[in-house]
């Protein structure tokens, strides 16, 4: 075979194929037969909590019941005994029990006005509405006196001489599960005590727990004569006592401390 046929065929024929390249293998995932073991595990770790604490509630159904240790005070046991006939104690008297008084007319239980003085406005039983009323957003008052389960309105009214007036309103609220003389009292406070109209933040009403009368300091306006207020709010029970004084003249404080505590000493 001569040169150029050798390159002829050489050029004729196909170049040999490249060996394919060796592909690397993918991760290979952990056998499953592992999380199979794990969750036999898991298995048997509920079947054993199961299986034993059905066992023992079996023993604890089989033994015999454990007797409970005596009382340390055996005399306390129910219904208590009767006292001797003669040693019982005698029922309070209407006077001194309150509820037997505030269930009845509240009427009887206001201060009664002073010699002299001229009875004004109400004087007995007061309406929600007219009560509302004497509020400077009566819709809210009305809707407050509502919420609180307000029962009844017992009020007295009278005039001294030609400026001085004198106003207390025995507020009663029905049983529920708030306590509405407590929240009309408080309430009254804090708003003589926010708005500053007050010259201080009251000063306790003798007698009573969270009751306290306030002085006012003297309102001036163009036109118009001096005005002085006292005010008062206590409760008692399911009762809230106001007592609201007013006057051209200045309020001395006793007669405020004494009116209030008074009223309170009639509930």
């Amino acid at each position: 075979m001569s040169i150029e046929e050798s390159i002829q065929n050489a050029d004729t024929t196909s170049p040999p194929e490249p060996e394919p390249a060796t592909e690397t293998a993918p991760p290979v995932r952990r056998p499953r037969r592992v999380l199979r073991t794990v969750g036999l595990i898991a298995v048997a770790a509920v079947i054993g909590l199961v299986g034993g604490t059905a066992v023992g509630y079996g023993i604890q159904a089989d033994r015999e019941p454990t007797a409970l240790p005596p009382l340390n005070q055996p005399g306390l046991a129910y219904p208590a005994k009767a006292l001797p006939k003669g040693q019982e104690p005698e029922p309070l008297s209407a006077k001194e029990d309150r509820q037997a008084k505030t269930q009845g007319d509240l009427r009887k239980l206001l201060v009664p006005k002073p010699a002299g003085a001229r009875a004004e406005g109400a004087d007995g039983w007061q309406s929600l509405s007219s009560y509302a009323d004497d509020f400077t957003r009566p819709e809210g008052a009305l809707e407050f006196q509502l919420d609180q389960g307000i029962r009844r309105i017992a009020t007295r009214t009278w005039r001294v001489g030609e400026y001085k007036r004198v106003e207390i309103n025995l507020v009663q609220y029905r049983a529920t599960s708030g306590n509405g003389a407590l929240e009309h009292v408080k309430r009254q406070q804090s708003i003589a005590i926010g708005e500053g109209k007050a010259e201080s933040l009251g000063e306790p009403v003798k007698g009573s727990e969270n009751g306290r009368y306030f002085l006012y300091p003297v309102h001036r306006e163009a036109g118009y004569m001096d005005q002085y207020e006292a005010r008062a709010f206590i409760q008692r029970g399911d009762i809230a006592i106001t007592i609201l004084m007013s006057d051209t003249r200045k309020i001395a404080e006793n007669e405020i401390r004494s009116l209030a505590e008074r009223q309170l000493g009639r509930l």
